[in-house]
């Protein structure tokens, strides 16, 4: 059999569909299978075994029909939309491809989940049932991306260079995009100074949106990493270090691929959508209870606003979970 899986983006969606990707991988290690990306994830996959990548631009008339000729052209026998969107759905129904496996309960797809998705369920769960409809074994909720041996050396003489030790060192990404800025928590600094007088080293983490913000951050205390890091980097980083704390972020769904504990601050989105896979339990919601506070005791409360979460409740959460040790 010749496969190929469908997943254009965005970085939180690919992360959240590695665990997917993992048993199409070991479900066609006989099989040719090929993974169908944009090109600013192609390289995530490189070191992938069992997967061949092939990339073309999200956007574009040109681009869609290249994408689609090759899908027609390649002889394939099944593709796997993990996408699922308009575009993908297009792609699909131009394939020429026999089965088609999606998230729709309708045209094109041959396989899928009997029920109609409307965003009822966090979409890992929902890819569970697409495998499920085609009759492979559900995947375990384990993100993963293959960090190259360059990438753990780079961190090593990084890490050297400011003097860092992994048992004292904290992640934190304090920011979001531009567009969404009501996800960002106003009281990143008033934390960190309370981790920092613990002993704790503090790497502000982020790209572009964050710069301005994780200048200010690091004036107080900390270490600012903003566009230090490679994607494969930024595994290698949390994979030495003892916790992170974020927002509902990109950078929140790829520091659970190094498998370290990525507690996420929620207020505007539904964490039950949207929490990264098998962080569900360090969420930080008014919306979900935890060992410092109950959900029913903020029922009358304006849950979408994250001034709401204190700095003095988060500090108290790490606590009694024994992030923190004094």
């Amino acid at each position: 059999m010749k496969a190929v899986i469908i997943k254009l983006g965005a970085l939180g969606d690919i992360i959240m569909s590695t665990p997917i990707i993992q048993s199409l991988v070991a479900e066609h290690k006989s099989d040719e299978l090929f993974l169908l990306t944009s090109p600013a994830y192609a390289a995530l996959f490189d070191a992938w075994p069992g997967l061949t990548v092939k990339s073309f631009p999200r956007k574009g008339f040109y681009a869609s029909f290249k994408s689609a000729l090759w899908l027609r052209t390649s002889g394939f026998n099944r593709v796997y939309d993990l996408q699922s969107n308009d575009r993908s759905r297009i792609l699909c129904s131009l394939s020429g491809i026999k089965e088609k496996v999606g998230n729709h309960n309708h045209f094109p797809y041959t396989h899928h989940p009997g029920d109609c998705y409307v965003g009822q369920s966090h979409i890992f769960q929902r890819h569970k049932q697409l495998l499920a409809s085609a009759g492979i074994a559900p995947a375990e909720a384990l993100p993963w991306l293959p960090v190259p041996k360059l990438s753990h050396q780079r961190i090593d003489l990084w890490m050297q260079e400011h003097s860092l030790d992994s048992s004292r060192l904290v992640l934190i990404h304090a920011g979001a995009s531009v567009l969404h800025a009501r996800k960002r928590w106003p009281h990143f600094s008033e934390l960190a100074r309370k981790i920092a007088a613990s002993g704790y080293d503090i790497v502000w983490l982020g790209a572009d949106d964050d710069v301005t913000l994780n200048a200010q951050l690091a004036k107080v205390c900390g270490i600012d990493g903003s566009n230090a890091f490679s994607i494969a980097e930024l595994i290698a980083l949390g994979q030495r270090a003892q916790f992170a704390i974020t927002n509902d972020s990109g950078p929140m769904h790829v520091l659970t691929c190094a498998g370290l504990p990525v507690y996420a601050l929620f207020g505007p989105t539904d964490w039950r959508r949207h929490h990264a896979i098998g962080q569900q339990e360090r969420v930080i919601s008014l919306n979900k209870s935890n060992a410092v506070w109950r959900a029913e005791d903020f029922a009358d409360a304006n849950t979408a606003d994250l001034a709401l979460i204190s700095a003095e409740m988060v500090w108290s959460l790490l606590l009694k979970e024994n992030q923190i040790k004094q």
